[in-house]
Parts: structure tokens; sequence; C-alpha cells
């Protein structure tokens, strides 16, 4: 990137590719925009935008020919488990929770979700995302903190559980009073701080460690404090089977949060995989947003319906999950899978192909502007509209991986790779340029993960098993 500076706030980048992801679906060839503060004041052709406001600018960058995007939102990811990459590799999901990540989360202090979160956050900027949503983890305060020091938006959710089998001591005594009065504090802590980045939400883990008062309770209080309500919802049919049988319901999760007047339009339903026609139908009359984590779903949980969701016009994001579970926080590498995984359900589905599942431009809506629907935050990110936040990403195409370009929206989900990203820009301040994150010390926060990450899991007990034959 070519910059040229000044004292004024007023930022020009110009002479660049612009997807906009507007209701319109605009691409400027040539394109320009003006930046000032937090907010884009101007979008158009280069030269018009720099003969309007070149005058007074502080900043002038040359793109050249680079491809401006607005920030990737990830709707689903644990940042507090990122100490705990490899560790749940190839097992099921109730040995995954039960005896690697409660034990893992169990015993971890503020200061550990304080450098995961600042490990994980590294690699979210990298991948060009500059929203993403906590799936629900420990200690918000240490994710809060750092969220600002990083420069990235959010959306923060507690990990709440008050019944079920396997939960580790700290979590088996709460009551679903408990769960509700230490999510009201850490909402009138944290709620709206970092100059506005940072969202507070509720947290429900998922409906196998949660009481019906607990789902009411948290329903009620999200109303109260109008936030959003995070969960897992229908991930493995274990589920769905204990759900019918101690709820007493016909089908599963889905059904009964239904019934109990569950679903509203403020509930993020996590991966969502094991639901029927009838349960896809209650969802979008309901208003509920889904996150898609494709790379976690084959992983362990299966195919989601998401043409099916799609077609019933549920908003549907992209999530990379958490580390344990994905490996890979990268949004990029998941518009890639979840082109490919459903255009493949549909042969294991019907025994027929359709390449044209989930084509290119739903993909990049589902990590954009779906992403900001999803997270409640549309009026103001999502899309490069002028009056919207300054959240954006800017990518090389003029790399192996991506030469030659035909076609710019097939080439970004089909093509690009995170390495394509160069510079990312959250609130109208850049946090990565020229692939230098400029906000935090990152020698120094792998330095402290590998030191965090090691004693935490001495603590919790967890062993590796190892796979090699060392000698």
């Amino acid at each position: 990137m070519e910059a040229q500076r000044s004292s004024s706030s007023l930022i020009i980048l110009h002479n660049a590719t612009i997807v906009t992801v507007d209701s319109d679906s605009r691409v400027f060839r040539n394109g320009g925009m003006a930046i000032e503060h937090d907010k884009i004041k101007a979008i158009g052709q280069s030269g018009d935008i720099l003969a309007e406001f070149s005058g007074t600018a502080g900043e002038i960058v040359d793109l050249r020919g680079q491809i401006l995007l607005p920030g990737f939102i990830n709707t689903h990811v644990h940042t507090s488990q990122q100490l705990a990459r490899g560790i749940a590799d190839d097992v099921d999901l109730m040995t995954w929770l039960h005896h690697r990540i409660w034990p893992y989360e169990a015993s971890m202090t503020e200061e550990d979700s304080y450098i995961s979160t600042l490990l994980c956050g590294v690699e979210l900027i990298h991948s060009g995302v500059t929203c993403f949503a906590e799936a629900g983890g420990q200690h918000v305060p240490g994710m809060a903190r750092a969220v600002e020091l990083l420069g990235l938006r959010a959306c923060l959710a507690q990990s709440i559980m008050d019944s079920g089998d396997g939960l580790p001591e700290p979590w088996a005594n709460r009551t679903a009073e408990d769960c509700i009065q230490l999510q009201k504090e850490l909402y009138r802590k944290h709620h709206d701080t970092a100059d506005g980045r940072i969202r507070v939400w509720l947290g429900i883990r998922q409906i196998m460690n949660s009481t019906d008062d607990l789902l009411l309770k948290t329903r009620d209080t999200a109303r109260e404090l109008a936030t959003v309500i995070h969960m897992h919802v229908a991930e493995i049919p274990y589920e769905n089977q204990l759900i019918v049988k101690t709820r007493k319901v016909e089908h599963g999760t889905v059904t009964h949060l239904e019934k109990m007047e569950f679903l509203q339009n403020n509930l993020l339903a996590a991966h969502t995989v094991w639901v029927d026609n009838a349960e896809i139908d209650f969802l979008s009359r309901a208003g509920v947003k889904v996150s898609h984590c494709p790379a976690a779903a084959m992983r362990m949980l299966g195919f989601a319906p998401i043409r099916e969701m799609l077609d019933a016009s549920i908003c549907v994001s992209l999530g990379t999950d958490g580390a344990p579970s994905n490996n890979r926080m990268s949004i990029v590498d998941e518009m890639y899978v979840a082109s490919l995984i459903n255009k493949g359900r549909e042969v294991y589905a019907n025994g027929t192909t359709d390449p044209t599942a989930l084509p290119a431009e739903t993909v990049l809506k589902m990590a954009t502007i779906n992403g900001a629907k999803s997270v409640l935050w549309d009026k103001e990110i999502g899309s490069l509209v002028v009056g919207k936040k300054a959240d954006l990403v800017v990518i090389n195409p003029r790399t192996w991986s991506m030469v030659p370009l035909h076609d710019s929206i097939s080439s970004l989900v089909y093509c690009m790779r995170t390495e394509n990203i160069v510079s990312v820009m959250c609130n109208g301040r850049w946090i990565m340029k020229d692939k230098k994150i400029s906000t935090v010390n990152v020698e120094e926060i792998l330095s402290l993960a590998k030191e965090a990450s090691t004693q935490l899991l001495k603590r919790a007990g967890i062993r590796i098993p190892n796979r090699m034959n060392m000698v």
C-alpha cells in the first residue's frame, strides 16, 4: 500500500476494485472511497473521489488494483479455546466435551482467556475478520480486554450451563438465577465499550446442559436488555434423542424451543445440523439466524440442510467454531469449504449433482452482510455503503493462487487464500497493514500462549495421546 499523509482524519482509498455487497451488488472496477473518522463518507469512481476529497485528506492510499471488501464476520468462534488447539482431534462430541474441553475451560483463569483471545484475534485479523461472535467461553472480562487491544469488533458471551452430566465442579452447582445474574453483571460492565465495538450477549451452551427454567429466564432477560442469545442447537442426533426422552416432545431441540416460544429473531443458532423441514419452518417464521460452521460440522456433526434453510429465507452466516473443533480460524477457508460440502451434499442426499448449490455470490454474502444481519449489526457493518462503519479488507489478487482473475466474486470464494489478505481496517482504524498487525505484538503473544497453554493443560489434567513413535 502506498500512502500520502497529512494531519487530517480523512482517508482516501483509490484505484481499487470495490466489491460493496450492497443491496444492488455493485462492483466498482476503478473505485475510490473516502473515510472520515470511523465511517464511510463517500464511495464511487476513483477519479471522482480524488477530485472531491484529495485536498483535505490526511491519508491517500493507492491500492493499485487490489480488491476492497467489507470486513468478514465470523458468527461462531470460541476465542477462549484457542489455547486448546489440537487437544481434541479425532474424538466424538461427547468425549470432546466431557474429557477435553470442559476440564480445559474449567481450569482457565481470566489471564488465560485474555491470552487465548489475543492469539485467536491475530488469526482472525489475518483472515480478514473485523467482527466476531463469541460462541461462549470463560471469563468475558479477559476477552473484552483482548478485543479492545486488538481493535476488533465483537459480540461476547459467557458459556452458560445449569444442569446435565459431566459438568466440572466450578459449574455443577450454578442455578439458573446465578447464570442470569452473572450475565447481567457482564452486560453492565462491558456492553457498548471499546468505542462501541463490544456488545455483550447472553449465552446458552446447549440444551443438554440447560433447564427449561434457564432457557425461559434467558429469553426474558434478552428481551429486557435488548440483546442477542447465542446457542448451540441440534448438533448431533443424540441431542434430539435426549430431548425427546426428557422433555416429552416429538422431534427434538428446535421443536421444544418452538413450544417454549424461545425461538425469536434475536437468537443466533449455531450448527443446527439435525433439523427436519417442519423445524426449518419454525426457525424461518421466528426469524432465527443460523451460523453454519462447515469444517467443524464435517468433523463431528454432519451435513446441515443449508440449502433448505436459505430457500426458507433463513439468514445463514459463517463461523469457524473453536480451534479444538476446526484448528483453522480462517473464514476464507470456511467460504471455500461451505460451497464444496453443500454442493457435495446434493449428491449424497439426492443422488444427483447440482453445481449451482450455494453459488459464490451467496457464500460471499454469508461471510459479510448475512453475518452482519446475524449479529443484528447490519445497519452499521456488513457492506460498503456511505454512512456505515469503515470495516474493510484489502485483498491482493496478483498471486499464484488467484491469477488469472476472470470473475472477482468467483475468485474470492474459490481461489482466495488467507495469504491474499493484505490489510484490515476496523472502525476506521488500520489494525493490519501490509500483513503486519499494528495493534499488538504478535511475537510476544505467541510466547505467552505457548507457556499459558502448557500450564493450563497441566492444571486440567489433560494428556494428549502420543501418535508418534518417538525415539
